[in-house]
């Protein structure tokens, strides 16, 4: 056997290898979701997804109120947590070669690696004690962008630099302020990434429990308040599965469903966006080479 063989038989043995690792990573993927859809599909109606949930696991009742609250502290925690995140991740990015740069990274580590319910913990102290709002949707969205921060800047900043450097010496040859070029060359060509990093932390904060019932807490009633308590979709499983009534049970695996689909929406919706405005850009520059070479001919 010569040393192309060779070669060519480790190539198809790694690539097998690398098919079998990511195969056995699809088995409990797809065993839980059969397992979510399976158990919970029998309990989705329209009345399960427009009524308001008690806990009691009487007739007519629903996860309505839960939806609501859920897309709501994803809203709001997304309105604090994403512009915060994005503007540390450019900071450190192209500015922060230095020690507050270095700073910066250390602690977005630290805070990225802290248990969900510590910062539940701090939002409470913060916010629920010492602010004195007590247990509302201001407090399980400030929890919940906590736990966004570092998700977002360290994603943003590992998608800014994957951009290369002629990009921004070009726009910098041209007399464009760096800021400028930021903006609009280096962050334009890494929004992909910049994207990728914000679903992945909308998708960490929909699951999570223990901050919001720190912070949120739970309620029945429908609430858009800021300053009151409001129902979620992890607390409403966490309460119906731990209850011996059957009913809250299949209620619990239909709040599951309807989570991860949730989330599953808000990630096929922004790829679709992305997918469609990188098309029309290059689409933009196809016409605009075109008109140059047709006003040089």
């Amino acid at each position: 056997m010569n040393t192309f063989e060779v070669r060519k038989l480790k190539n198809e043995l790694a690539s097998a290898a690398a098919l079998a690792c990511v195969i056995l990573a699809l088995i409990p993927l797809m065993y839980i979701l059969f397992e979510v859809v399976k158990t919970g599909a029998p309990a989705i109606s329209w009345q399960f997804l427009t009524s308001r949930t008690v806990g009691t696991g009487g007739p007519g009742e629903g996860i309505g109120n839960a939806i609501l609250g859920t897309l709501l502290l994803l809203f709001y925690a997304s309105l604090i947590g994403i512009p915060v995140g994005l503007l540390t991740g450019i900071y450190v990015s192209e500015y922060g070669n230095n020690r507050i740069g270095y700073t910066i990274r250390f602690f977005n580590d630290v805070l990225a690696n802290f248990p969900s319910i510590v910062i539940g913990l701090l939002a409470y102290a913060l916010v629920v004690d010492l602010m004195r709002l007590g247990f509302s949707l201001i407090a399980g969205s400030f929890a919940l962008a906590i736990i966004m921060i570092p998700i977002v800047s360290n994603t943003t900043e590992e998608a800014l630099r994957m951009v290369p450097n002629s990009l921004r010496e070009g726009a910098l040859a041209l007399g464009v302020p760096r800021w400028r070029a930021t903006l609009k060359v280096v962050l334009s060509n890494g929004r992909n990434g910049v994207a990728t990093g914000t679903l992945l932390a909308i998708a960490r904060i929909a699951g999570e429990t223990a901050p919001l019932i720190l912070t949120a807490f739970y309620s029945s009633y429908w609430s858009a308040s800021l300053t009151e308590p409001i129902a979620s979709l992890p607390v409403t499983i966490f309460r119906n599965y731990n209850s011996p009534s059957k009913v809250l049970l299949e209620q619990a695996w239909g709040a599951a469903l309807v989570l991860i689909m949730i989330v599953l929406s808000i990630n096929i919706s922004v790829r679709l966006l992305l997918r469609n405005r990188t098309s029309n850009g290059k689409r933009e520059v196809m016409k605009t080479w075109k008109a140059r070479l047709s006003r040089k001919a």
